[in-house]
């Protein structure tokens, strides 16, 4: 027992001896790694130094030609199926349509572009110009106050002698029109705006409801009010032209209702109503034989008519 203790004791010592000194050397010279020592690290190959750039060769350089030339060819293409983009780009190879001297390109999109609108320059938007104030002999006097007016709002849109400190005391009394309005009020029609002489004034403001539709066109009340009386005469004129308008609508509602009455009553009763679809059968009496064209005639007994026929 004692023997296999020792033999134990010199083989540890020996054990120790190898973790401390570092890896032995074997009998061929190669060290003898231990199993604590880090794994070696393979050594990386340097890089190879990067090669100058040569210069392009003349097939390499036809080639490049060759690639552009064939990339515009395709722009070209997509310019030519999409009008729209060509219009844009200052030509027109697309589909054209004249209307009216007008010409217009199909954009493949479902709408048609106006030449003249493409090929209009972007630019500002037109300037109006601003009147000048009247002199002082020519200034009128202000309708409420009598001040003689040299610039106004409604001197300057409508021609109406009102200064602008007066319009906003009583805007109820000058107030604005549309167009549409005007005509169902005092019952015009656009001849009375355009072609009657004096020509009304009006200015074009943005419709509020959607500014996507056209522009609206406002008048002076106070001017169409004169207007309608040098249309109809007099006041009771025009009110008599109201109820006129107003006894044609309601008639018209009623007899509209009472088609729709009608035709419901005949969707539910349609046994009472029977609806002759035949003409008149005529009834013909003794035919009579003509002698002189060896024809025969008969006669209706319900009405006039005859028939003069042949027998084989």
């Amino acid at each position: 027992m004692k023997r296999k203790h020792g033999s134990e004791e010199a083989q540890l010592g020996r054990s120790t001896e190898t973790c401390n000194n570092g890896p032995e050397t074997g009998p061929s010279g190669s060290q003898t790694r231990s199993i604590f020592d880090p794994e070696p690290v393979a050594k990386q190959p340097a890089p190879a130094p990067a090669a100058e750039s040569s210069p392009l060769s003349r097939a390499q350089k036809a080639q490049i030609e060759r690639n552009r030339q064939r990339a515009l060819m395709l722009r070209q293409a997509r310019l030519r199926e999409h009008p729209s983009q060509a219009a844009l780009d200052g030509g027109c190879d697309g589909r054209v349509l004249r209307v009216q001297g007008t010409r217009l390109v199909d954009s493949g999109g479902g709408f048609f572009i106006d030449e003249s609108e493409s090929e209009a320059p972007a630019g500002p938007p037109p300037l109006r110009e601003k009147p000048a104030p009247l002199h002082i002999t020519d200034r009128p006097d202000c309708d409420e106050c009598g001040a003689p007016v040299a610039s106004s709002f409604l001197v300057d849109s409508f021609d109406w002698p009102v200064c602008d400190p007066c319009q906003k005391e009583n805007s109820d009394k000058y107030a604005l029109i549309t167009r549409t309005e005007a005509k169902q009020e005092y019952i015009l029609k656009d001849e009375d705006f355009d072609k009657r002489e004096p020509e009304l004034r009006f200015i074009t403001r943005r419709n509020p409801h959607n500014p996507r539709w056209g522009q609206m066109k406002l008048y002076l009340r106070l001017q169409i009010e004169e207007r309608a009386l040098q249309v109809w005469g007099s006041e009771e004129e025009l009110e008599r032209q109201h109820e006129l308008r107003d006894k044609k609508k309601e008639k018209i509602k009623v007899n509209k209702f009472n088609k729709r009455v009608k035709e419901l009553r005949m969707a539910v009763r349609s046994s009472v109503y029977k609806r002759e679809l035949t003409g008149h059968e005529h009834t013909y009496g003794e035919e009579v034989y003509n002698d002189a064209d060896d024809t025969y005639t008969r006669t209706c007994t319900e009405c006039d008519h005859s028939q003069t026929y042949e027998k084989m």
